[in-house]
């Protein structure tokens, strides 16, 4: 299974010639397996068909010689056969009486006569039984007859050296052939699968070269020829436009989200500054009412003090928030405090609980930067503060751990959609519906190389920001 999980995981313009070289490799061997077969059958015939000859002729010679027992006659008969056409290939012939011992033979060295004709007959066959078994000597053996009767036997040695050596050249012949034209059909699938997936690589170097914003394809390099590749790059090409169209949606539906957020913030803000203003109208209306009671009017200071002491600080957030030259500022302690002052008024037009934990001091804060960790902590706290309705409970935990500031947001309520998880935790295209207030922070944790978490327990949803620190210079 490891080398299929492989070999697709390799290039078309690989697998296709792999393939054919595969298919040439197949049908190379069952034609050189043909043509093997049919000369194996062509020599064993010829082998056949010259022992059978050989022995048919000394059969009718030798039978007189053998009956009588005329050993010089047997020589001169056996010689004669050899110096025949196909005396070249007769190694040994031995004559054997009715009794199996040697009368003649033309290596009397080897068969000396009376020496047991046994000897000789192992792995002997009959003349229509030879087969080519890549041994360079054959053995052939049949009997002797004369007149209706058995008067011996005949034994013959053949050299097939040539047969073997012949049947090795085919052979190489047919492996050096196949493996050229195995060789030459996977060049050619090569240049051919290349050649039409050559468009197909001018789109994968326009989106590798994109650098996350794809560019669309000349009109030059579509190639006209290919009905089918033409018409995938020209629906690439109306991709490109339809990403760059979303992309510029996007960037606008972040400015209208940002929008909407000061809009809402505005609102609270300015019930929050409308209700001081009321007390500091009665302080004054008493002030000036009653300005010969000098424990009237000194209550009345104080109230009006208390009041001016709210909208400063009120007034101090919305710079602190809104302010550009905040770009580079260092985080604060007092960052997050502008932010609770800030998300009060949200929480209090729901009467909701909020639960207010900042554990993480001046130090641990200064190697993170103020704007975007704001802006990531609003976001959150304002999402959070939808999601737990009216009589909610909200959660803000900060703490450091090490070298990583841990931003925690809780709400009560219905846990998050699949599309508002997908715009908080993934980097694909931003759903149909919704804000991009969540997407925004998912790219600024990015971008800050944090990490992203989200919990349900039980009816509370807890989403965690975790930033690594960058030091007082990037912040």
């Amino acid at each position: 299974m490891k080398p299929l999980r492989r070999f697709r995981t390799l290039p078309v313009t690989l697998r296709v010639p792999l393939i054919t070289a595969a298919l040439m490799i197949i049908l190379g061997l069952v034609a050189s397996q043909s043509v093997l077969s049919a000369l194996g059958r062509v020599q064993e015939a010829r082998l056949s068909e010259t022992a059978k000859l050989h022995i048919e002729g000394l059969s009718v010679a030798l039978g007189p010689s053998v009956l009588r027992q005329d050993v010089w006659e047997v020589y001169d008969i056996l010689d004669r056969a050899r110096a025949g056409n196909e005396g070249q290939r007769l190694l040994l012939t031995v004559v054997a009486d009715e009794r199996g011992r040697v009368l003649a033979a033309t290596d009397p060295r080897r068969a000396p006569v009376g020496a047991a004709a046994a000897d000789f007959e192992t792995g002997a066959v009959g003349p229509e039984a030879v087969r080519m078994t890549g041994d360079p000597v054959l053995r052939v053996t049949a009997l002797l007859q004369y007149q209706g009767r058995t008067i011996g036997a005949i034994v013959t040695e053949l050299d097939v050296t040539d047969l073997l050596a012949e049947r090795r050249n085919v052979t190489l012949w047919l492996l050096f052939g196949n493996a050229m034209a195995t060789v030459v059909l996977a060049f050619g699938g090569w240049l051919a699968v290349a050649r039409i997936l050559r468009p197909v690589g001018a789109l994968v170097q326009a989106m590798d070269a994109s650098g996350g914003a794809p560019r669309p394809i000349p009109e030059t390099e579509i190639p006209q020829g290919d009905p089918g590749l033409a018409r995938l790059i020209a629906t690439y090409n109306q991709m490109t436009t339809a990403v760059e169209e979303r992309a510029e949606a996007e960037r606008r539906l972040a400015d209208r989200e940002r929008f909407v957020s000061l809009g809402r913030l505005s609102s609270s803000l300015a019930h929050e500054v409308n209700n001081p203003l009321g007390g500091l109208l009665n302080a004054a209306d008493t002030i000036h009412t009653y300005a010969d009671r000098p424990e009237v009017v000194r209550q009345s200071a104080e109230l009006m003090q208390r009041g001016l002491g709210h909208l400063r600080d009120v007034t101090r957030a919305i710079l602190d928030q809104n302010r550009l030259d905040r770009a580079g500022q260092r985080l604060r302690p007092e960052d997050f405090e502008d932010l609770r002052l800030l998300f009060e008024p949200e929480a209090h037009s729901r009467s909701q609980l909020l639960d207010w934990q900042v554990q993480a001091g001046a130090g641990a804060l200064s190697g993170h930067p103020a704007a975007p960790v704001r802006q990531v902590a609003l976001n959150l706290l304002l999402n959070a503060g939808v999601a737990a309705g009216m009589h909610g409970r909200v959660g803000f935990a900060v703490s450091n751990g090490g070298e990583t500031l841990s931003i925690s947001v809780s709400n009560t309520g219905a846990a998050m959609t699949e599309a508002d998880l997908a715009r908080l935790m993934a980097s694909g295209p931003l759903p149909p519906g919704g804000g991009v207030g969540l997407r925004l922070v998912h790219d600024i944790v990015t971008g800050l190389g944090g990490r992203l978490s989200h919990d349900r327990k039980g009816e509370q949803t807890v989403i965690r920001a975790d930033l690594p620190a960058h030091g007082s210079d990037h912040a």
